[in-house]
């Protein structure tokens, strides 16, 4: 198998509107949560969301362009473009029959879907719909204008596995370069659900948290008063390569993908299995796949997303996959900041994890205040402050609705 490399990197998110000021808001421990800005929020039982703040899309696409696209895609295309700007690619050189876009989204093009709806049903139901609408809203559309503006023409294609969607994607074109069907991959996720059904539905199930007097801390992992987790948006980005395909352009390498699994818990549609068995099963697969040890990883990036049951399950299976050596690792959330970006989680915490590996610093899980009498207490989960040490192996979990689990292991490039 041939091995695959990290050059380029791009971030969109709720504490940071590039790669950069993520890092840096990531490592000062900021939280993105605060009330919603788009819509009156009156009537909702959550009033307060991680949105993407600043943004304006015209500062990146052309006006005409940015209105056929729903956010979700408008985010895809700002964090791809910064992925492959970071990485030096020369559109002039490379090859590009041998450069492909696997880009993961939970839901797609929420925004779009509510407003057709709502507008058909103010004009009394008369069927005219817009003729972008289904190009708009599809999961797949956000690959394809990648691959359009950059002119792509490898293997392009969506996953779509609910908050696991993104890592899917990031282990799904670590695979295409493996295997020798592309040379280069633009791969991550992109999610735009804070409208009024996305915070509607999550909160009619009691996922979200109600902490609406104090939104800043609302988003709080492994909490013994966690209540719910903090709905969030953005995208993230990762232009992966073929390790010789890398070094012989002089590329700057971020991080090797080592491994990857992919398993289901086949429990629940929305409830982790209680003993996680699933996410047992990921993490081991992953380091299977990676050719590690257990000794050999220093922190996990979780998927705790603050929900009582998810932080619990999560927990049982990192102390069953690694033993005494949990209590070695460094373990954190970074939802405590950035909320839960569903199908775009996964590659904006591989993107931690990369951070973590290049800068040898764990970024905190934020919003503690109660330790959770459920939980092991020798487990370090790196509360409130970001702790050093030399990180040369990460796991990055992310779990979705409907039992699908994605580990994804990440290693310091060894020469």
């Amino acid at each position: 198998m041939r091995r695959v490399v990290v050059t380029g990197i791009g971030a969109l998110t709720p504490i940071g509107n590039n790669f950069k000021d993520y890092q840096d808001a990531l490592l000062k421990g900021v939280s993105g949560a605060n009330m919603i800005t788009r819509f009156d929020t009156e009537r909702f039982r959550t009033k307060f969301a991680c949105e993407v703040k600043n943004f304006n899309v015209e500062d990146h696409i052309h006006r005409k362009e940015a209105r056929r696209m729903d956010p979700f895609t408008q985010y895809a295309l700002v964090t791809a473009t910064e992925a492959v700007v970071h990485s030096g690619l020369d559109l002039d050189v490379v090859d590009s029959d041998r450069v492909g876009v696997i880009w993961g989204s939970g839901i797609g093009g929420f925004e779009t879907t509510e407003a057709e709806v709502e507008d058909i049903a103010a004009r009394g139901g008369n069927p005219k719909y817009n003729p972008f609408f289904i190009p708009k809203l599809i999961i797949d559309i956000a690959a394809g204008q990648i691959s359009m503006k950059f002119g792509f023409r490898g293997p392009n294609y969506a996953t779509v596995s609910a908050c696991a969607s993104s890592s899917h994607a990031i282990s799904s074109a670590a695979d295409t370069i493996k295997l020798g069907r592309a040379d280069v991959m633009v791969t991550g996720g992109s999610e735009a659900a804070v409208v009024r059904a996305g915070m509607g539905g999550f909160s009619s199930m009691k996922a979200l948290s109600e902490r609406n007097d104090d939104p800043l801390t609302a988003s709080r992992p492994f909490d013994a008063d966690r209540d719910g987790f903090v709905l969030g948006e953005g995208s993230g980005a990762l232009i992966l390569e073929e390790l010789e395909h890398a070094k012989a352009r002089g590329a700057t390498i971020y991080a090797e993908i080592a491994g990857s699994g992919a398993t289901a818990d086949a429990h629940h549609i929305t409830a982790p299995h209680p003993e996680g068995l699933g996410a047992s099963n990921v993490m081991k697969n992953a380091l299977k796949d990676a050719g590690l040890n257990v000794e050999d990883i220093d922190y996990i990036n979780v998927h705790g997303t603050s929900t009582p049951l998810g932080d619990i399950a999560e927990s049982k299976a990192i102390l069953n996959v690694f033993g005494e050596h949990a209590y070695k690792l460094n373990i954190s959330s970074t939802k405590s900041m950035t909320g839960h970006l569903l199908g775009a989680a996964g590659a904006v915490e591989v993107i931690a994890g990369i951070i973590a590996i290049q800068n040898n610093v764990i970024p905190p899980t934020i919003n503690h205040f109660t330790d959770d009498p459920n939980l092991d207490p020798k487990l370090n989960f790196t509360f409130n402050k970001v702790q050093e040490r030399k990180v040369n192996a990460v796991v990055s979990n992310t779990f979705g609705f409907g039992g699908h689990n994605s580990s994804v292991v990440l290693k310091r490039y060894d020469k």
